[in-house]
């Protein structure tokens, strides 16, 4: 298989990566931090218009808007915990890569994480790893924009509904473009890796 996109590696064996590890969210979320609709109905009462509707249903409207808000939240969280485990496993695989002689040579040495390393993200692409519903790329771009995550008090409605996908697609799209030639993509029949859930 010869494919001018994908880098040219020494030999025609397959390469063995570190497993991806996907980390519980239990491992980043104190109950502390898991929103209640309590926490969450301040929000939804901003976002609702000056309306002549009855009390009944100004409450309902504050109800549905505070469940909205508190499941793009979960979402945000989950997604976040997918872009945490897959910059670990990068950097594992930067230390596999380093071992081994026939790949060294691809990796240059750089500020950490190495735009050129969303060649491995692309990798969990073309390998058909199994996310639920979770995109990598914005996964990825939020632990980028995100160290920790974040707990639901400090981010706007605006935010949680609106925004979160554009700041992460943003903040992705600038991480990978970085580098200044094209990308050279990793071929996927050369390397194999296991997807280990250690959350349950």
């Amino acid at each position: 298989m010869s494919d001018a996109r994908y880098i040219d590696i020494p030999g025609s064996g397959t390469h063995e990566l570190p497993p991806l590890l996907l980390n519980s969210l239990a491992d980043y979320a104190p109950a502390r931090d898991v929103p209640d609709l309590a926490s969450v109905m301040p929000e939804a009462e901003d976002m609702l218009a000056v309306s002549d509707a009855t009390e009944e249903v100004l409450e309902r409207r504050r109800f549905e808007l505070a469940v909205e808000l508190a499941e793009r939240y979960k979402g945000l969280r989950m997604q976040w915990q997918w872009g945490d485990s897959i910059l670990e496993w990068i950097r594992q695989c930067e230390i596999t890569f380093e071992g081994a002689d026939g790949l060294r040579q691809l990796l240059h040495p750089d500020v950490w994480p190495h735009a050129s390393r969303s060649s491995f993200v692309t990798l969990l692409e073309e390998k058909h790893v199994a996310t639920p519903g979770v995109p990598l790329e914005r996964a990825v771009g939020l632990r980028l924009t995100f160290r920790q995550p974040p707990p639901i008090g400090c981010f706007s409605n605006q935010f949680l509904l609106y925004l979160n996908s554009t700041v992460a697609d943003t903040a992705y799209r600038t991480w990978s473009h970085l580098v200044p030639e094209a990308l050279m993509l990793l071929p996927p029949h050369r390397f194999h890796f296991e997807v280990v859930n250690i959350g349950n």
